[in-house]
């Protein structure tokens, strides 16, 4: 899988992918905000992706709201949404390229068997993660799931500075382990789809929940291994619930009431440190455009 080709930096490519798991909800229109902020701030392109491969997850029509929704409340793409689940023949094609590399493995562990198997090896402090068990055979074992494997000793950690969040590192070896590319159930794991898909669709800039942070090491490995460019990336704050757990469905969300727009608009701009008294849509997000630019500045001065 190549890069796209160019003649200099690349203009700024910006996208909300919401899995389509129920109604947009003030936790998501966050995202969704900071990320269409961002893109307009930059005088650059802003797009939606449906992340539908999680199929037992996913609710029927759900993808369509949360289309209309957006709609509804001004976050317009710049170009025609797209669906994951459309585009299985991508994640197939970058399998067989890692492959071919030899940066996979079958592996044949249950969840079970992991979970005794890092027992003792926590006890050797040697990894918080996938202790490697199929790296160099199944051992006997059926192959259920595909592993890439990350690198060794100072080579497996991984830093980018995250314009919210700041310097992050991680280390993939001792805090992870080699990770699923392809699940014991067919399907394909988030961390190659984003991928390949922010890729594909030539993304510069992911503007996203904080709740992903420590996702980005691994797909900037992925990045690397399939030679296509690490974006930008800005990890805003998630949103809590009065238990302190991240506003989700599973936690009680509400979805999004579309009889007063503006008022989402508004609760979610707080979130972020916008708040302007502009009372039509169209006026509000342009005013919260110029306010975005001081919010990215004041985060950058406070790392």
């Amino acid at each position: 899988m190549n890069a796209p080709a160019s003649g200099g930096p690349a203009a700024y490519r910006g996208r909300f992918a919401p899995s389509p798991t129920g109604p947009l909800h003030i936790g998501s229109l966050v995202t969704a905000l900071a990320s269409w902020l961002d893109a307009r701030a930059h005088g650059g392109q802003w797009l939606v992706r449906i992340e539908d491969i999680d199929y037992p997850r996913c609710v029927p029509g759900a993808d369509e709201d949360i289309l209309r929704t957006l709609e509804a409340l001004g976050l317009v793409a710049d170009e025609p949404p797209q669906w994951q689940s459309r585009r299985e023949a991508r994640y197939g094609e970058a399998l067989r390229a890692l492959d071919a590399a030899g940066q996979l493995y079958p592996c044949g562990c249950s969840r079970k068997e992991i979970a005794d198997s890092l027992i003792h090896v926590r006890e050797r402090h040697q990894t918080l993660g996938y202790p490697g068990t199929c790296r160099n055979g199944l051992h006997g074992k059926l192959p259920r799931a595909w592993r890439v494997r990350v690198p060794d000793g100072p080579a497996a950690t991984v830093c980018f500075d995250d314009r919210w969040q700041g310097r992050q590192c991680q280390d993939l070896e001792t805090e992870l382990g080699d990770f699923v590319l392809r699940r014991a159930d067919g399907l394909w794991a988030y961390q190659l789809a984003v991928v390949v898909d922010d890729a594909a669709q030539g993304i510069t800039h992911i503007v996203r929940g904080a709740d992903l942070l420590d996702s980005t090491p691994r797909q900037i490995h992925l990045q690397h291994l399939l030679g296509v460019p690490t974006p930008s990336y800005l990890h805003v704050p998630v949103v809590v619930n009065a238990q302190g757990e991240k506003l989700s469905k599973q936690s009680g969300a509400r979805a999004i009431d579309l009889r007063d727009p503006l008022a989402a608009l508004r609760e979610a701009g707080a979130h972020l440190g916008i708040v302007n008294g502009e009372n039509d849509i169209a006026r509000w997000l342009e005013r919260a455009t110029e306010d975005w630019k001081t919010v990215d500045r004041c985060a950058r001065a406070a790392r």
